[in-house]
């Protein structure tokens, strides 16, 4: 039984897939935006102007399922609680990754080596997304 993560990204779930097509190499597997939806949403479930923010998707990254969503497209996402972590397969994988979820970011703790690996590092992307990058020892 997977445990797939969903996340919501409150409005800018379009620029979030792209970054991370753009960034990690990520494939959309899914999109559906609230215009496609084969049962319209509830009357207030969006603000006006919302029939082409994402109602569903799925994206992978390497052999993972991450979906998301504009959610109810409200304003900010906020991303608390939780990290994406990435196993990449040496250091300039690591490097690449930890580089490309940095740009327009926060790095929350530096890339480097550690006691339990040869690469760790913390950051949150452009949106808030909390990820960590390990190269196991």
């Amino acid at each position: 039984m997977p445990v797939t993560p969903y996340l919501f990204f409150d409005g800018c779930c379009e620029e979030a897939l792209e970054f991370y097509k753009k960034k990690l190499g990520a494939e959309v597997g899914m999109l559906m935006r609230v215009k496609e939806s084969p049962q319209p949403p509830p009357d207030g479930a969006y603000p006006p102007g919302s029939e082409n923010k994402i109602m569903h998707s799925s994206f992978r990254i390497g052999g993972t399922t991450v979906m998301a969503s504009d959610g109810c497209a409200q304003g900010k996402p906020k991303f608390e609680g939780f990290a994406l972590s990435i196993d990449t397969k040496d250091e300039a994988a690591a490097d690449r990754m930890f580089t490309a979820l940095a740009d327009g970011g926060q790095v929350r703790m530096p890339l480097g080596e550690t006691f339990f690996a040869r690469r760790f590092g913390m950051v949150a992307d452009r949106f808030g997304v909390g990820w960590m990058i390990i190269v196991e020892r």
